[in-house]
């Protein structure tokens, strides 16, 4: 009578078994689920990667996205939480040797981009108009694939930006678009390396290492303390460059859109690149307005330092080092 109206331990331990047996059914098929989904990306990003370019594959950081999305998210942990927790108790660090040597590296940096860029397409071929990607084994088509790669690892570089900002506890100047802009800049660039190495989506590279020499020398200059300052005559110019390179980048990219055949390999790119660049041109603008228009009644100065501590803070990150140096 026991086993049949459930009495005892054997009926008890009969309906544990059985609970214990649907669970791991439930879990044996959550797995079978889980590993369904995983095959399905697996597939997906295999077809996806079918597409890249061959030349790219084994160069640094190239593999795959992983390593990349790994520095990115420690770069955004560090900067946002680890470091200033680890700076709270601490005085902030004197670097002003280490800026003007980092500033002026990156000077040295862009140029020799910008001479690459132009020798490599931008100046021995390309049209400014629809120039795709050449994707042979040339000289001149594996040199603009390698100057490409080299603007990509300069992302990485210029993430010291933030890092400095963290160490002397400048944790004001960490905004949200600070941050953004270094994080999604290598972050689109690892797949226009891998997949469009070259043609017009690149103009915009050139161009933003044209502006970074200018930038960066002026930062390196403020750096060095106030006898320098009368070198920066030309810091007024600086919103306008500025401005002149969004505007630049969103024209050149826009003529895609009005070419009756542009077989440009990846568009995707083109619409990118697009984007960014108008939402970059338009918070130059709004803050021009602001800045210039609203408060257009402030003194010269003080509307300087605000707008160099705008566009220094958020675009490029070495705001106030003159204030420091």
């Amino acid at each position: 009578m026991n086993r049949e109206f459930g009495y005892g331990p054997k009926a008890f331990s009969f309906s544990v078994n059985g609970s214990s047996s649907e669970g791991d059914l439930r879990g044996s098929c959550i797995k079978m689920e889980f590993d369904n989904i995983k095959s399905s990306a697996a597939l997906i990003y295999d077809e996806f990667i079918q597409n890249a370019d061959s030349r790219t594959e084994n160069w640094f950081l190239m593999s795959s996205p992983l390593p990349q999305t790994i520095i990115i998210a420690a770069y955004i942990y560090f900067v946002t939480s680890l470091g200033p927790r680890i700076m709270e108790n601490r005085k902030g660090f004197d670097l002003k040797g280490v800026l003007i040597v980092y500033n002026f590296a990156v000077v040295a940096l862009s140029l020799y981009m910008c001479y690459e860029f132009v020798m490599s397409g931008w100046g021995t071929g390309y049209s400014f108009h629809c120039d795709l990607v050449n994707y042979s084994d040339s000289p001149q088509a594996v040199r603009m694939a390698a100057t490409c790669w080299l603007y990509y690892f300069s992302k990485f570089i210029e993430m010291l930006d933030t890092v400095f900002f963290v160490l002397r506890k400048k944790n004001s100047q960490v905004t949200f678009l600070h941050v953004y802009h270094h994080s999604i800049m290598p972050f689109t660039w690892w797949f226009g390396v891998r997949f469009a190495a070259g043609g017009m989506g690149t103009f915009h590279a050139l161009l933003n290492c044209v502006v970074h020499v200018i930038m960066y020398t002026y930062y390196g200059l403020t750096a060095m303390g106030p006898r320098y300052q009368k070198f920066l005559w030309w810091k007024k110019y600086l919103t306008t460059i500025q401005l002149i390179q969004f505007v630049t980048v969103t024209s050149h990219i826009s003529q895609y859109f009005f070419m009756k055949d542009c077989p440009y390999q990846f568009p995707v790119f083109i619409y990118i690149i697009g984007l960014y660049g108008l939402i970059f041109l338009f918070l130059f603008l709004n803050f021009w307005y602001h800045a210039y228009t609203k408060g257009k009644r402030l003194p010269k100065v003080l509307q300087a330092q605000t707008w160099t501590h705008h566009t220094n803070g958020v675009m490029n990150g070495n705001a106030n080092h003159e204030k420091d140096a």
